[in-house]
Order: C-alpha cells, then sequence, then structure tokens
C-alpha cells in the first residue's frame, strides 16, 4: 500500500484575501505546519504581484522558514518560465506547482495562455525543473467540469494525463475541482480508470467542497486508490468562481479525522496539528 501523502496548502487559502497578511504572520503561520508532520507545505507563489499581491513577499516568507528539523517538502506554484525560473533558484524549494487547465477558457483566465501556449509553457518549465534538480506537479484545473460550457468528459482528463506522462514525463498530476462541481461516484469513476492506466504516476485529489461533503470524497478517492490529498486547515481559500459561497478548500480537519476513523496512518502529529488549526483563526480573518 503507498504511504499516504497530505498537502496543506496555506498558499491557496491566504491568495485570495483582500487585506495583506504581514509576512512575519505568514512565516510564523508555516512554520508551525512545519512541525505538524506533512508531506509537503503549499506555501507560496511566483507569480505577478499584480495579479496576487497577497503572495508578493514569497521570497521574505522562504527567508524566515526554519527547515533545519523537518521532513515537510515545500512547493510553490508558478504559472510561467519567468516565475519557474525564479523559483528554481531557490534550493528549498523541492517542489514547482503548474496549473494546466482542461478548459480553454480558464486556461486563458488563469494564466492568460491558451491550452497549446500553456503547453509549450510547461515543457521549458519542465526541462527547469529537471535541471535544477526540482519535482513538477502538474494540476489538472477544471479536471472535473467547468462553468462556462467547455466540452468535458472523462475521456479528455485521461487523454491530457496520458500526454503530460508519455509526452513530459510528468509523474505528479492532481486532479483538480477548481469549482466545487466533483461529486463521489465521479471522483471514484476517474481515479478508477487513471491510476491502473497510469502505474508510474502518482495522483492526487485536489479538491474544493462544502464541509458537509467533505467526507463522502475523501472516502472515495481514498478506495479508488489515490493517496495524496491536497487541503487547507478550516476549508480557508477556494475558488471564487465557485455558485456556493460555502464552497472552500477540502478542509484539512475533516481529512485528518476520516482517515484517523478508519485506521490510516497520517503521519500527523496531533499536538502540532492542534496549535496550526487554534492559530489559523489569527491568520484568517474569515471562517470560510
Amino acid at each position: 500500500m503507498d504511504k499516504l501523502k497530505i498537502i496543506e496548502c496555506p498558499r491557496d487559502a491566504m491568495q485570495g484575501l483582500h487585506d495583506f497578511i504581514p509576512t512575519e504572520k505568514k512565516a510564523s503561520y508555516i512554520n508551525q505546519l512545519l512541525k505538524c508532520g506533512f508531506d509537503t507545505i503549499d506555501f507560496g507563489s511566483f507569480v505577478s504581484p499584480k495579479a496576487i499581491p497577497q503572495l508578493r513577499d514569497t521570497v521574505e516568507v522562504l527567508e524566515k522558514l526554519d527547515l533545519s528539523n523537518t521532513d515537510t517538502n515545500l512547493l510553490t506554484i508558478i504559472a510561467n518560465e519567468r516565475g519557474a525560473e525564479e523559483a528554481v533558484q531557490f534550493e528549498e524549494i523541492d517542489f514547482l506547482g503548474y496549473p494546466f487547465s482542461i478548459s480553454e477558457t480558464f486556461q486563458k483566465r488563469n494564466t492568460n495562455a491558451s491550452i497549446e501556449e500553456s503547453w509549450s509553457r510547461l515543457e521549458t518549465i519542465q526541462n527547469l525543473a529537471f535541471k535544477n534538480n526540482k519535482d513538477l506537479v502538474v494540476y489538472l484545473s477544471m479536471g472535473f467540469g467547468n462553468p462556462y460550457g467547455d466540452l468535458w468528459n472523462s475521456d479528455i482528463v485521461i487523454k491530457w494525463s496520458e500526454r503530460l506522462y508519455n509526452e513530459l514525463g510528468i509523474k505528479i498530476l492532481a486532479l483538480s475541482d477548481t469549482i466545487g462541481c466533483a461529486n463521489p461516484t465521479l471522483v471514484s469513476s476517474l481515479f478508477r480508470e487513471l491510476i491502473p492506466a497510469l502505474k508510474n504516476v502518482e495522483f492526487g485529489a485536489h479538491l474544493h467542497t462544502i464541509p458537509n461533503d467533505a467526507k463522502n470524497l475523501i472516502e472515495a478517492a481514498y478506495n479508488s486508490g489515490c493517496r495524496r490529498f491536497d487541503g487547507a486547515i478550516k476549508g480557508f481559500g477556494g475558488c471564487p468562481m465557485a455558485a456556493d459561497d460555502l464552497t472552500g478548500n477540502m478542509p484539512t480537519e475533516l481529512m485528518i479525522q476520516w482517515f484517523q476513523e478508519n485506521a490510516i496512518e497520517t503521519g500527523i502529529d496531533n499536538q502540532e496539528f492542534k496549535r496550526s488549526f487554534e492559530m489559523s483563526s489569527s491568520v484568517f480573518p474569515i471562517h470560510v
């Protein structure tokens, strides 16, 4: 049985907030998260400050992180070659995350590029990552559907997954439910098709949801072979385009609870996680 990996995503939780979170507070919170035993922390973003002003201090935050006593990896999001070129300069960063949308409309909105232009970018970014000893995580955004009327079906998801692995050698793919439209049946069917078809790819679940649906989605993904799960404490963040205002990131505490209820080893230090959970209230002004 493959090891369970829980990825905590304070970057995703913070990026849409209007009021700037001071750099010291960001770094202090992430330093606390580094004590919890997460496999990876999605901590920052090398994108234009105009696009995401909240994360304009990613380098300053990175400089304040204490990585001396943790096995947790660091992941940062990039949206183009320039961001990748900057990110690979930092030895502390293990993973680059790139949002590759299978919705043409969302790709243009999110990275100002068509899917084909995005593919070309990704090819360059993968080469950069390889040369600099970084691993690339590709998020298949709008992986469970989209609100624009762009064509979506499971065959499209499978086609792009196969291309990303076979042509670019991408070994970590996270199916991203950008707008919170996935249901357990859909989650289960996709992972059951993809995981056996691409045995050398690590598939992840980056799900946005309302809290009441969280455990059913986790159960569907896990029982279908997924072992990589993204979340954010209290479900902070999410996508502003979701139809339901309660839709946020997958709440990490509900993931941990479900895994523990089912006697699945998480690797999480419960005491440190409790401290992180309590600390989150002072970092985020609104509970989603």
